[in-house]
């Protein structure tokens, strides 16, 4: 029997249960449609996180009272450390750094902000130092960051984020004008462009102020600075540079050689193992809810089959008796296995590339459908369909002939 015919006669005992046939990939079209959304989606994460939230440039890195948290305990932990003041970025600031060429100073937290009769309650207003925008590379719409001058005369000046400029100035050019934070005036100086909000992470409702205005005003005694420091060298010079920072700390904070650092550093490599880690488990976990689907998708196909063994038995009592080998027998239920749940595959990629693509239009999610993960949902559906079909065709190829004929 050639490849033309076996396909021709696959195709045919398909087509004569259509219903049926539908229904028993419903499992598989469930299970390939959630591995394809489910993978688009953190696929389009994964490349999100990396342009858009991961901003740190290769050569920089954070030092801070936290760092990387993974665990309730190292929270606890950071929680004793003391808090990084500014005589600390003085002395750091003040030419004791060899191995780097900028350090930048920052602090943050949540304030009420109002414009006329407009209020927000909880935007986030960040106090840097003037070469912060520089390292961090931001971008602005309209007008510009502030420089060295307004930092060091603590002028009240303000770089809004685009949330900001949509809910207090809707239909007005912010520049220029004054809002208030925390009821003290501050004059606009810039626009940072649109950038998005996924995942929790919201990077337009933020306001940038100088540092120095933000000690005087805003900044509790305990509070602490977070340092943003650029390695001289390029990524080659990293490594020198943390651990010319780590030995600088701990010299100025009296640490024993015994006792961990206190302090966390955080690198962009750091940043995207994390998430790395973060969207791996979350992954195995939406794989391993798909996987269910398509183990019952599998089984029924196994047990459409092997009805369609006992339906067809005549049918293949006549056929070996005219000269086909058990071997054409296996490979036609096999095909018809594949088949079928190769056509779920393919039904489910469109439901889930749906998916995805819904997801991202309604909630501002990131998700992308490439070509690998269709033809990996196409694959792994097909191969569904030859574990499926290994038992039916198996008991098709091995009926006795004689009795095949006479069964009723």
């Amino acid at each position: 029997m050639n490849p033309t015919e076996l396909l021709r006669a696959s195709l045919r005992a398909i087509r004569a249960h259509t219903l049926r046939s539908f229904l028993t990939l419903l499992g598989v079209i469930i299970g390939v449609a959630t591995i394809v959304a489910v993978v688009g989606v953190i696929s389009g994460l994964n490349t999100y996180v990396k342009e858009k939230i991961i901003v740190l440039a290769p050569d920089v890195f954070i030092v801070q009272k936290f760092g990387i948290i993974r665990s309730r305990k190292e929270f606890l932990d950071a929680l004793k450390r003391p808090p990084i003041t500014w005589s600390e970025y003085e002395r750091l600031s003040s030419g004791m750094l060899k191995e780097a060429t900028q350090i930048s100073a920052a602090a943050g937290n949540a304030m009420p902000v109002n414009y006329g009769d407009k209020r927000l309650p909880d935007i986030i207003v960040i106090g840097t130092t003037a070469n912060f925008g520089g390292l961090f590379n931001l971008e602005m719409e309209a007008g510009r960051y502030f420089g060295e001058n307004e930092n060091q005369a603590a002028q009240a000046v303000a770089v809004i984020g685009a949330n900001t400029r949509e809910e207090l100035f809707p239909h007005l050019d912010p520049v220029g004008r004054i809002l208030l934070i925390r009821g003290l005036p501050f004059r606009i100086i810039g626009v940072m462009p649109k950038q998005g909000r996924t995942i929790g992470f919201n990077q337009d409702g933020r306001i940038y102020i100088p540092l120095q205005v933000y000690r005087k005003n805003f900044m509790a005694a305990n509070d602490s600075l977070e340092l943003h420091i650029k390695a001289r060298g390029g990524v080659e010079g990293l490594d020198a540079s943390m651990d010319e920072v780590r030995a600088m700390f701990r010299a100025m904070r009296h640490t024993s050689f015994r006792n961990p650092d206190p302090f966390g550093i955080i690198t962009q490599e750091s940043l995207q193992q994390l998430w790395k880690t973060i969207s791996s488990a979350a992954f195995l976990l939406l794989m391993l809810i798909s996987s269910v689907s398509l183990g019952v998708g599998g089984i029924v196909i196994m047990n459409i089959m092997l009805v369609s063994v006992v339906e067809r038995t005549q049918e293949i009592g006549v056929r070996m008796a005219l000269g086909a080998r058990k071997r054409d027998i296996r490979r036609q239920f096999l095909l018809e296995a594949a088949l079928l749940s190769a056509a779920g595959g393919v039904v489910g990629v469109l439901v889930g590339s749906a998916g995805a693509f819904t997801i991202r239009a309604l909630a501002d999610f990131p998700a992308q459908i490439t070509p690998g993960i269709v033809l990996t949902g196409i694959l792994l559906s097909t191969l569904v369909g030859l574990a499926a079909g290994f038992l039916p065709a198996f008991r098709a190829s091995n009926l006795v002939v004689i009795d095949a004929i006479r069964a009723e």
